[in-house]
């Protein structure tokens, strides 16, 4: 818990400071360029959580990484986290910042579970009616699973959605043990 509040307290100045000179996007973008470098480099993880490493020797890694690449603004946030010594918690701050940048924008994220694959068609009619249904605009992360047998499970946030036959199924099968009606 006190990791995720540290996480959005960071997030949430980051926000501020990208908002204020209007580099909203430019510093998602960074974000996400230093996101997928963490996530591809073990080596990186396992120097940023490290306490045996000098603040110096990991914001020299960090310039070497990232100065071309990224905005000053950016730049001078990694400076800070890493004097504040709380570079450890960077992927969960730039988690959280992409969650408060979501919600800025009116962006929900939305899981799809199905067991076969989606024409182009369906899936751009499967996003409309996440849209009229959440009333935002929805990303969608398609992920196959054979085991649901057909049908689809949406996870919004908290909320689950199961139209599997899988769950069909099951409902089924308790109404037989219970003896009760068949008919839905």
């Amino acid at each position: 818990m006190k990791n995720l509040r540290v996480a959005h307290r960071y997030a949430v100045a980051l926000m501020s400071a990208a908002e204020s000179v209007n580099a909203l996007e430019g510093v998602a973008a960074d974000c996400e360029l230093i996101a997928g470098t963490i996530r591809s480099s073990r080596e990186l993880r396992l120097l940023l959580a490290s306490p045996l490493v000098q603040a110096a020797k990991k914001t020299a890694v960090l310039h070497a990484l990232f100065e071309t690449k990224v905005s000053r603004l950016t730049l001078r946030f990694l400076d800070l986290i890493t004097a504040k010594s709380r570079e450890g918690h960077l992927a969960g701050i730039i988690d959280q910042f992409a969650s408060l940048r979501d919600v800025r924008l009116g962006i929900v994220s939305v899981d799809v579970t199905s067991a076969v694959e989606f024409t182009p068609a369906q899936e751009s009619g499967m996003v409309s009616a996440l849209e009229r249904y959440t009333r935002k605009k929805v990303r969608v992360r398609v992920t196959l699973d054979k085991a649901i047998k057909g049908g689809l499970v949406v996870r919004i946030g908290d909320t689950v959605l199961d139209a599997s036959i899988r769950r069909q199924l099951e409902i089924l099968r308790e109404r037989f043990r219970a003896g009760g009606p068949q008919s839905n």
